[in-house]
């Protein structure tokens, strides 16, 4: 089984483990040649983690030898890799952004360390848009990350690189953030499972912000019960971060129960916005339908200000992202550039250097929404239309137990191909209003458009903390449409790199399959 483990998912490789099929080190040697052979054409990865993952493994065997492997749950063992804005004790942390290139991570976000502490092998760090600003990860300034599916084609974004690496096999789950569809868009471009929990399921502490107000980790996964388990071991109380709440839930506890008796909800204003394509329309009335002869109810709701969401998001966003983003003054952090006469010199040539074009104009905008003859105008209204739309779910709720949408409006488009920022700002347009309320949302695939011959995801929206109800959703969704699907140029190349890795390992090479400058942020 040893030449399968780019296909095979979290669940599959814990057993393997269990059952000695194999064993840690032979794992961990052949996804890293995986990594190293697929990533040359995806680049879904900034850095490669090996001897952090060796020593991750070394203790699995260790456990594995001793009988204590069973005890520490069900995610030992399994292979995990992590988007770059969230901090891994010594490797890069750059949000994908020269202000951030050499910096190296003290501490370790509570989000990763949870990983951890379930027995993950942490593989490496994901590429993503620059500060996570962006919906095609396009704007990370060591170059885009590219669809598995179709390599001319955008992963989507932020969360691009984790998404394209846990699509291409190259791991079986991976964290992503999401700020405003930055894990669920890009799980709909690449074929794959999002989670954007409920907020506050999960810590922030470690993650460097976006929009404090809006971000929330979550999980990729190519199963539902894979990513149920990832959020199962990311979830609870942290009390470095104010914002997290108590949960203790089981996220796989109802994913056999199937619908029936469940009151879905879905949106004629959603179905019939302008711009969205066909093949994604169809594929969600055709998901809904089956829902349907499954035993859930549908019931047309409406959310009224929900159009207002973007307009609200593009105020709060920026406003946001100015505040945290004052920090990197090339003093306290960040690139400076150096030979400058006074220090406001040094301050302005170093953030015009260091951040890239999507960033300034983020940090532009919120400090005019933010000025003193403009908040009035802009930024308290906006909080105003953010409760009237999280009053909008909460009425929703009262009928319905989760809500069926689209993802985007339409499959990944091409690399390149949308330049505009107010036409690339639109593509967020269904998965926005979802972090204004604070509610979770999730992606689940949907099979191929039949137009593109590219992924289409279903958004499943709950109640807050009712994550549950949508993970019962897509298990159902699943059953009807399958999982754990790697892109087809990368399944038979996944298993024969895998071969190829558990082979060096007899020989003592496997180790040098990943260089020593990978782990230092080489791969870049």
């Amino acid at each position: 089984m040893s030449d399968i483990f780019g296909t095979m998912s979290a669940a599959q490789i814990h057993q393997g483990l269990a059952s000695k099929e194999f064993s840690a080190a032979e794992m961990t040697d052949a996804i890293l040649s995986g990594i190293d052979a697929a990533d040359k054409s995806i680049h879904a990865f900034l850095q490669v983690t090996p001897d952090l993952a060796h020593e991750a493994a070394q203790k699995i065997d260790q456990a594995i030898a001793s009988g204590d492997f069973e005890s520490m749950g069900p995610l030992a063992g399994v292979p995990c890799a992590y988007k770059d804005n969230m901090n891994l004790r010594d490797t890069h942390t750059t949000c994908a952004s020269k202000m951030l290139e050499n910096y190296v991570s003290p501490f370790t976000a509570t989000c990763v360390q949870d990983t951890l502490d379930a027995g993950c092998i942490p593989v490496g760090k994901t590429n993503m848009d620059e500060f996570a600003f962006g919906s095609t990860t396009e704007s990370s300034v060591f170059g885009p990350t590219k669809n598995p599916w179709d390599q001319t084609r955008v992963p989507g974004g932020s969360s691009g690189g984790s998404a394209a690496a846990v699509a291409a096999g190259m791991v079986p789950v991976a964290l992503g953030s999401d700020t405003g569809g930055s894990i669920r868009q890009p799980a709909g471009f690449c074929g794959v499972v999002g989670v954007k929990p409920t907020y506050g399921v999960v810590s922030r502490y470690g993650v460097v912000a976006f929009g404090s107000s809006l971000d929330q980790v979550g999980p990729f996964a190519r199963n539902v019960h894979d990513a149920a388990e990832m959020l199962n071991a990311i979830q609870g109380r942290d009390p470095k971060d104010c914002t997290s709440q108590q949960s203790a839930k089981d996220f796989t506890a109802n994913l056999d129960e199937g619908v029936k008796g469940m009151k879905v909800g879905v949106v004629p204003a959603f179905m019939e916005s302008e711009g969205l394509a066909p093949e994604v329309k169809n594929a969600i009335e055709a998901a809904a339908k089956h829902l349907e002869d499954a035993g859930a109810e549908l019931v047309e709701i409406e959310l009224p200000n929900a159009k207002a969401a973007i307009s609200a998001y593009y105020v709060l966003g920026p406003c946001e992202a100015f505040s945290n983003l004052a920090r990197f003054d090339s003093v306290r952090y960040g690139y400076c550039d150096e030979g400058h006469k006074t220090l406001a010199e040094q301050y302005e040539a170093s953030r015009a250097k260091g951040f890239g074009a999507e960033a300034k104009r983020r940090i532009m905008l919120g400090s005019y929404l933010l000025s003193a003859n403009e908040y009035h105008n802009y930024y308290y209204p906006a909080q105003q239309i953010r409760t009237l739309i999280t009053q909008d779910y909460q009425r929703a709720f009262e009928k319905v137990d989760v809500i069926l949408g689209p993802v985007s409006p339409c499959t990944a488009f091409k690399l390149g191909e949308i330049t505009d920022p107010a036409t690339m700002y639109l593509f967020d347009m269904f998965t926005v209003p979802v972090n204004i309320s604070g509610n979770g949302g999730m992606s689940v695939p949907l099979g191929l458009g039949k137009d593109s011959s590219m992924p289409v995801g279903a958004q499943l929206i709950c109640p807050a903390f009712g994550d549950e109800n949508m993970f019962r959703v897509a298990a159902e969704l699943e059953r009807c449409y399958g999982s754990n699907t790697v892109a087809p140029d990368f399944a038979s190349a996944a298993q024969a790199n895998a071969s190829a890795g558990a082979n060096a390992s007899a020989d003592g090479s496997a180790s040098a399959a990943v260089s020593a400058d990978d782990q230092k942020g080489g791969t870049r």
